[in-house]
């Protein structure tokens, strides 16, 4: 049974809204203690739902398989058992590079059972990435495949692998899945953790310096419930696809815990993206409740597939999260998929906090980041941590004392200190608006400051993206002599389109006709691809460190 939330209006919500009444809808022992495995699966046994599906995975080969929440609970039990043998416990960090394939399900739901801890590894790391990780966590156990198992070979004290597909000829000291799944199940009930245990290991994508680890405690889950409900807004009964990877935040948070605590379905596919595969997984599984972040959507535009996609499409809602979605894009989408897409804000540390929410009623000005999910207060902060009055950008803060559903209480291994007078920074600047929204204008150290003026990059970048031509772009601040900086625009356009001096000038007089005089790109460069993080983000930095280069050597 999911939490039950009828449409409504946000404010009459928030009046009989209780993080406490959500928390007790998870866990059923009534013991102010908790446990993931419980909350994601174990309970939706006892309330006699055991055959309907957790999972429905597409493989490479175009195989599906159906995983059902009883033969969830039955597999990942029996490699509890596995790993209670093997000595691990509460507490003890099992990593996983896995695709997104049953087995990934499997071992997450394990570690759970036996009060472990989840820690994600993404398959696009490198050596570096995982070894630095593993090192951190003091890792126990690493579950991985034969396509990544050579990304940590030569790396110091690397812990015991669990292959699933068998030890190979170079490996030969890998234990072997199949024989872990043969265990017998875990006698012992799944233990009571304290709200404050941790049950997942995550790090932040680490664009600038070192990767800082956010160890997601058990009190997590209310507000990871509350966001899939009333924000994404799904049902018993919707097909759910969260395209998003599982190694990372948005996947891991709301395409495994988030459905599973709603006792619904979710979708997994195996192929990477394109959007053709895109296009044709919506249909064969008849997705209704769709989730990705905007580069995907972008991509799907430009690709020209998706123009009459919603004849043969069962969409009913969207979601949109990592970066700020492009209005021509919401537009894009409600024509193209026949479909609402709410865009919505969060990070690693916090989950998602500001949304655009499909189950509840609020404002949605344009281009917005929405309102402050139930469980939330948000503020906006000057230089100096005063709150700031709305039409004023500022750094968006969470107002912990005031926030019930608020649970980060600081990097693992206290790598930096993001507090400051109750209030948690997160280095994102935002535009609060009177009816209580806000709205995103950029990182912190991504504002550009030109003749005087702040701008943020997304402005910039939305208004360049309206033009037919482009697919994607990204706005920094570059070095200038005159005006302290001016404003470079790296452009992606589409495959039809043929990059030129007068196209750069089209653009150029949109923004300009679009923002302001000041507020457009000087500088047009017409690139390939733009930079990202592993998880889709765009990485301005290097962009930056490239536009103050040029500006270094233009005469």
């Amino acid at each position: 049974m999911s939490i039950s939330a009828t449409r409504s209006d946000l404010s009459a919500y928030l009046e009989r809204f209780s993080v406490d009444t959500v928390t007790a809808r998870l866990d059923d022992h009534d013991d102010g203690r908790l446990n993931a495995f419980e909350a994601c699966c174990g309970r939706h046994l006892r309330e006699g739902r055991g055959e309907e599906a957790a999972l429905v995975h597409e493989g490479l080969d175009g195989r599906i398989t159906h995983l059902s929440y009883a033969e969830l609970a039955a597999a990942s039990e029996r490699l509890a058992g596995w790993f209670a043998s093997q000595g691990l416990g509460e507490g003890d960090r099992i990593a996983g590079m896995l695709p997104r394939t049953p087995s990934l399900l499997i071992a997450i739901l394990a570690a759970w059972r036996i009060g472990a801890v989840y820690q994600p590894l993404f398959t696009a790391f490198g050596t570096d990435s995982v070894g630095y990780r593993l090192e951190r966590a003091a890792t126990r156990l690493l579950i991985t495949d034969a396509t990544n198992r050579a990304k940590f070979d030569g790396l110091a004290g690397c812990p015991p692998v669990l292959a699933v597909g068998g030890p190979d000829a170079e490996h030969g000291d890998d234990l072997d899945w199949a024989a872990a799944l043969e265990h017998a199940p875990i006698a012992t009930p799944p233990p009571r953790q304290a709200p404050e245990a941790p049950f997942l290991q995550m790090f932040t994508s680490g664009t600038v310096g070192k990767p800082k680890g956010v160890a997601v405690p058990l009190s997590a889950l209310p507000a990871f419930a509350l966001y899939m409900e009333l924000a994404v807004g799904l049902e018993p009964q919707d097909r759910f696809w969260n395209m998003a990877d599982p190694g990372w935040a948005y996947g891991l948070y709301y395409a495994i815990a988030g459905p599973l605590l709603l006792g619904a379905t979710t979708h997994f596919c195996e192929a990477g993206f394109s959007a053709e595969v895109a296009r044709d997984f919506l249909r064969r599984h008849r997705i209704t409740n769709f989730a990705a972040a905007p580069t995907a959507y972008r991509l799907m535009k430009a690709s020209g597939l998706f123009d009459e996609a919603h004849v043969g499409l069962d969409l009913r809602r969207a979601s949109s999260a990592g970066e700020p979605l492009n209005t021509e894009v919401v537009s894009w989408v409600e024509q193209a998929l026949g479909c609402p897409v709410m865009d919505h804000y969060g990070q690693t540390e916090t989950g998602m906090t500001c949304c655009n929410h499909h189950a509840l009623e609020h404002p949605r000005p344009v281009g917005g980041m929405g309102a402050p999910l139930p469980g939330y207060r948000l503020a906006i902060l000057d230089a100096e941590y005063r709150e700031l009055p709305a039409g004023e950008p500022g750094v968006l803060a969470v107002d912990v004392a005031r926030s019930p559903a608020h649970f980060f209480t600081g990097y693992t291994w206290q790598e930096k200190d993001p507090f400051v007078a109750g209030y948690y920074l997160t280095g994102d600047v935002v535009v609060g608006h009177e009816d209580g929204t806000f709205q995103f204008a950029g990182r912190d150290d991504d504002i550009i400051t030109t003749a005087g003026y702040r701008v943020g990059p997304t402005d910039v970048e939305n208004s360049v993206l309206t033009h037919p031509a482009v697919a994607e772009s990204a706005a920094v601040g570059q070095p200038d002599a005159l005006r302290g900086e001016i404003i470079r625009a790296y452009v992606v356009l589409r495959d039809d389109a043929e990059p030129s001096e007068s196209l750069a000038d089209e653009i150029r007089r949109q923004v300009r006709e679009r923002l302001s005089t000041h507020a457009f790109p000087r500088e047009i460069e017409f690139v390939d691809t733009l930079p990202k993080t592993p998880s889709g983000k765009i990485q301005r930095f290097k962009l930056r460190e490239d536009a103050a280069d040029k500006a270094a050597i233009a005469p």
